[in-house]
């Protein structure tokens, strides 16, 4: 008992003794987002990004999977022939940036979500419950929706990212995100 009280005291002295940098491995309140632990000092790898980087990354990853996932859906679903010219598109594009995302993701040691938030999995189940014209219209929409929220988080890693490889990322990517919202909206006003 006596040792076990001792290994816990000189735990938390270790604990206590790190720096903010050196504990960064906390994740807080929510379970989606995923923070990157900094090397130890001997480890000849290249330095985590910070936080917002680290978010970034898991939110795109995120991004990406969902509209593969949905994209595969309209591929089932949609009659409108620009619809499923948008969804060969679609699917071509998020899976690239999805394997250049992975890539530098595993570079920089950031665990990536393998999983697509909540809310992302209720619009796919409630997409697919639709059929013919609507389901188009509402698949339309929730592309245009999509990848407005995209462009947004993309432009602001491009712009104020702090890893090179990320901000680089995201700017590479972000003109394929802005292509798709632009042919989203001039498709879903077509469908109206």
């Amino acid at each position: 008992m006596r040792k076990m009280l001792l290994i816990a005291v000189f735990a938390a002295m270790g604990l206590a003794s790190c720096t903010p940098a050196e504990n960064t491995n906390t994740n807080t309140n929510n379970s989606n987002r995923i923070v990157a632990a900094s090397p130890s000092p001997s480890v000849a790898a290249s330095p985590s990004p910070r936080h917002d980087d680290a978010t970034f990354a898991a939110d795109a990853a995120q991004s990406n999977t969902a509209e593969i996932a949905l994209g595969r859906l309209a591929a089932q679903k949609a009659k409108n022939p620009e619809v499923k010219k948008f969804t060969q598109r679609l699917i071509a594009d998020h899976s690239k940036a999805l394997a250049e995302l992975k890539q530098t993701a595993t570079r920089k040691n950031i665990t990536l979500p393998a999983d697509v938030k909540p809310e992302q999995k209720q619009t796919h189940d409630r997409l697919s419950s639709l059929s013919g014209a609507e389901f188009d219209r509402e698949f339309m929409t929730v592309m245009v929706e999509g990848h407005q929220k995209s462009a947004t988080n993309f432009q602001a890693e491009a712009n104020n990212g702090t890893d090179p490889d990320l901000k680089a990322l995201a700017a590479k990517i972000l003109p394929i995100i802005q292509e798709h919202l632009r042919m989203a909206r001039e498709i879903s006003g077509k469908l109206q």
